[in-house]
């Protein structure tokens, strides 16, 4: 007699294709609403779950995990960063937690491509001007923008996602910099042609752009404070696909209105679905809904990932995406 299938609560609408298998191979419980779970939702799930399946739009904070019933043995996060999972908690409650790294790097870094793109060459901003049929023709110093080839990119957090950022950029022609805790492999650092910077606010008033490309953690918070921003160059743009919360976004907002930068690209945000007011309806400043990981493939691949690593476990085995808290 074969052993009962382990219980998994969704938590919201994944593909379709994820949703059958998932309920081929476990007792999976379907969020069909795609409504966010209150925090009452997220406790009853995890009084009656074997494995809790969470996004990024659930924090699961250790007061939650204290409560957690005993059957809960898992927490298969749908997504690479962790932050809205208090792992330590989890880890010392007993719990194991996963994650799916690696299979939106391509994409994520193509949407950080795009936004260097749209805020130096003002796409969106010609876009408009177009939509709205305000385009009278062209002239020589009308609508003019930065031209990417020989700029300075200095990517903060040269993990996956930012080597592969860094491989788009030189292709652009651009210098590649970047600020890591420890350089990254000679082989790679020389395929990038990347200089390594051990002080960050050294090479933040040196770049024409910053991206952030680091994960969000009790060190990265605000990396991009008040008194880091105001280190940047007039001229510099500033691209974030990584978290929000590494931005103090009432300071950004601030910068914008003094025109202190020269422009933004923002994929993710401190307060999220929030925006700050004050980073609205400038011309300079690329907003999108957090796109990063929005293609089909990387969506599908996201749920293969935790589906192999709750079968890993269903298993009797270590799932290949453990996430411990020294990793962060």
């Amino acid at each position: 007699m074969s052993a009962p299938k382990l219980k998994v609560v969704l938590t919201r609408r994944l593909p379709d294709a994820v949703e059958t298998r998932m309920r081929e191979l476990f007792d999976a419980e379907l969020n069909l609403t795609d409504r966010p779970m209150t925090r009452d939702d997220l406790r009853a799930a995890m009084q009656r779950a074997d494995v809790l399946s969470p996004t990024i739009t659930d924090t699961i904070d250790a007061e939650l995990i204290s409560e957690a019933g005993e059957r809960l043995k898992m927490i298969a996060n749908f997504g690479a960063g962790v932050n809205h999972i208090d792992v330590e908690a989890a880890v010392g409650r007993g719990l194991i937690v996963t994650n799916t790294p690696g299979v939106l790097t391509e994409d994520t870094a193509d949407l950080g491509m795009a936004l260097i793109l749209a805020v130096s060459r003002r796409i969106v901003e010609g876009a408009q001007v177009m939509q709205e049929q305000r385009f009278e023709g062209w002239t020589p110093t009308w609508m003019t923008g930065r031209k990417l080839w020989g700029k300075r990119l200095g990517i903060v957090g040269m993990g996956r996602i930012g080597q592969a950022l860094a491989r788009r950029a030189k292709a652009f022609g651009m210098q590649v910099h970047y600020h890591n805790r420890k350089p990254v492999p000679e082989m790679i650092a020389e395929e990038l042609g990347a200089t390594w910077w051990d002080d960050l606010d050294q090479m933040l008033q040196r770049m024409d752009i910053i991206s952030l490309n680091c994960p969000a953690t009790k060190e990265t918070h605000h990396v991009l404070s008040a008194e880091r921003l105001a280190k940047l160059q007039p001229h510099a743009l500033l691209i974030n696909t990584a978290r929000g919360e590494l931005i103090d976004e009432a300071a950004l907002a601030e910068a914008v209105a003094r025109r202190a930068l020269a422009g933004v690209g923002l994929d993710v945000y401190e307060h999220e679905p929030a925006v700050h007011p004050g980073l609205l309806g400038h011309p300079n400043v690329v907003l999108l809904p957090h796109l990063g990981s929005a293609t089909l493939e990387a969506r599908q691949d996201m749920g293969d990932r935790v589906i192999a690593n709750i079968m890993t476990f269903q298993n009797g085995h270590r799932p290949p995406d453990r996430v411990i808290p020294a990793m962060l």
